[in-house]
C-alpha cells in the first residue's frame, strides 16, 4: 500500500493557524462518554515476533510517495516486542540483505506495521502511548487510513512528529482536495522533547467531528466546516498504521548530527468504542439527553412547541419533550422539529432553539465521544448559560471549553 503525504511545513502551518482550537483537559465526564475498549494490544509477553493476528507488516523502499529513504522489513531486528511490555519499531543505518530502493542501494531500514484486514473500526477513541525516537531525519507515526484509494477514503493522522522539532506533535486529516501540503491539522509544542517520556496520543471520532489530545488535553479537532466546502470522507472503517520513516520531504534528511538506530517505543494501542458502547452512530429512537453539570435534560418548554421555542433545562422526565434523535441527515430533532441556532447565528452566545427542520446546514449537531454537543457550522458547543442549574436554564451556543455545563450524555 503507498500513502502520498508530502506535509510542507508552511502548508501546514498556515491549516493550522486557520482551523486550531484548543481546549482544557478531559474530565471524568468527558471519559463516561467513550464506551469500553474493544480492541487493544499491550505488547506483554516474551520477546519476539509482533502478533500476527493483530498485525501485519508493510514492506519495500518505494519511498511511500513521500521520498522516504529506509526499506521497511518484517525482521524482528526492526519490529519486535521487547519483552518489558513495549514494542520497539527501530530505525537503522544498515542493509543486510542488499535492499533496493528508490534512489539505488538502500541506506536504511525501519519497520511499518498495520490493522489492515486484522481490525477496523467506524468512530471511537483511538490511543496510543509511546515514547517516540528523537535525531534529525527521523519520522514516527501513529495514524489511520479509510482505504487503499488515497487520498479519497481518507486519513486520520493521530500523531507524528519530525526530527527537527522535538518538542511539537502534530494531528493532521487528508482527503480529496485536502492531501499532501494542504492537508489541514493542528499541533502541540511542549516544554520539552516529546522523545524523553512516554505521552499519550489519541483521536475521538464521532460523526462530523475529530478532536485530537495530547496526554488527555485537546490540542486540535475538525468539523465538515473547516474544510471549505471540501468532501468529508471519515464516516467510514479506518485501519491503524504504526511506523518509524528516515527521510522524506517534511522531515527532512540525516545529516551529520544524526544518531543511529533510532527506536519508537509503544507502551500500547487501545481501541474504545463511540459513544453509548457502539461502534456505529446511535439509534434513530430518541432518547434524553441529560447534562452532567445539573443532571437535568435538554427539554422544550410548551405541549405543542412552535417555531422559535427556547430549549431549557429541565428535570428528566420521559416525555416526548426530552426525546431527541440523530438523523442521517445531521439534524437532532425532537417533536417533529429541528434544534436550530437562533437567526442561524453562529456566534457565543446564540439562543438554541426548535424550529422546522428545513436542510440549513445551520442545523446540523454531532455527539462527540467526549460528550460534547457540537453545532458542525459553527464548530461550538451547546452550553447551560451562565452555569444556572436551575430548571429553567438556557441553552447557548459558546467556544468548546471542555467545561462540565457542556457534557452530555444520552439517557
Amino acid at each position: 500500500m503507498r500513502k502520498t503525504r508530502v506535509l510542507l511545513a508552511a502548508a501546514l502551518i498556515a491549516a493550522t493557524l486557520t482551523t486550531s482550537l484548543v481546549a482544557g483537559s478531559r474530565n471524568d465526564a468527558a471519559e463516561a462518554a467513550v464506551g469500553p475498549v474493544v480492541w487493544s494490544d499491550e505488547f506483554n509477553g516474551a520477546a519476539g515476533p509482533i502478533d500476527s493476528s493483530k498485525w501485519k507488516f508493510d514492506i519495500g523502499g518505494s519511498g511511500w510517495g513521500n521520498n522516504e529513504q529506509q526499506y521497511y522489513t518484517n525482521s524482528t531486528n526492526n519490529v519486535r516486542v521487547n519483552g518489558a511490555g513495549q514494542l520497539e519499531i527501530t530505525a537503522r543505518r544498515e542493509n543486510p540483505a542488499g535492499y533496493q530502493c528508490h534512489y539505488g542501494t538502500c541506506q536504511y531500514t525501519s519497520g511499518r506495521i498495520l490493522t489492515a484486514d486484522k481490525f477496523s473500526q467506524t468512530y471511537g477513541r483511538f490511543e496510543a502511548r509511546i515514547k517516540i525516537p528523537k535525531t534529525q531525519g527521523i519520522w514516527p507515526a501513529f495514524w489511520m487510513l479509510g482505504g487503499n484509494n488515497w487520498p479519497t477514503t481518507g486519513e486520520i493522522d493521530i500523531m507524528e512528529n519530525v526530527g527537527k522539532e522535538p518538542n511539537t506533535v502534530y494531528g493532521t486529516v487528508h482527503g480529496p482536495g485536502y492531501s499532501g501540503g494542504s492537508s489541514i491539522g493542528g499541533n502541540r509544542t511542549i516544554g520539552t522533547p516529546l522523545g524523553n517520556d512516554f505521552h499519550n496520543y489519541a483521536v475521538e471520532w464521532s460523526p462530523n467531528l475529530i478532536v485530537w489530545f495530547l496526554d488527555g488535553s485537546e490540542f486540535f479537532r475538525v468539523t465538515p466546516a473547516s474544510l471549505g466546502g471540501r468532501q468529508w470522507v471519515f464516516d467510514h472503517n479506518h485501519f491503524m498504521i504504526l511506523n518509524v520513516a528516515v527521510g522524506g520531504y517534511w522531515p527532512g534528511y540525516p545529516d551529520g548530527s544524526t544518531v543511529l538506530p533510532q527506536s519508537m517505543l509503544v507502551d500500547w494501542v487501545r481501541v474504545s468504542s463511540w459513544t453509548d458502547g457502539g461502534t456505529t452512530p446511535p439509534p434513530a429512537g430518541g432518547s434524553a439527553l441529560r447534562s452532567n453539570f445539573s443532571n437535568r435534560c435538554i427539554d422544550i418548554p410548551g405541549a405543542n412547541p412552535v417555531d422559535g421555542a427556547r430549549l431549557q433545562m429541565y428535570d428528566c422526565n420521559g416525555t416526548a419533550a426530552q426525546s431527541w434523535s440523530f438523523n442521517g441527515d445531521g439534524t437532532l430533532r425532537s417533536m417533529g422539529k429541528c434544534m436550530d441556532p437562533a437567526g442561524g447565528a453562529l456566534t457565543n452566545g446564540t439562543p438554541i432553539q426548535l424550529v422546522t427542520c428545513n436542510g440549513n446546514p445551520v442545523q446540523r449537531f454531532t455527539l462527540s465521544g467526549a460528550g460534547d454537543l457540537v453545532n458542525i457550522s459553527a464548530d461550538k458547543c451547546v452550553d447551560i448559560n451562565a452555569w444556572n442549574s436551575a430548571n429553567g436554564a438556557q441553552l447557548v451556543l459558546w467556544d468548546c471549553t471542555g467545561g462540565a455545563n457542556q457534557k452530555w450524555v444520552r439517557a
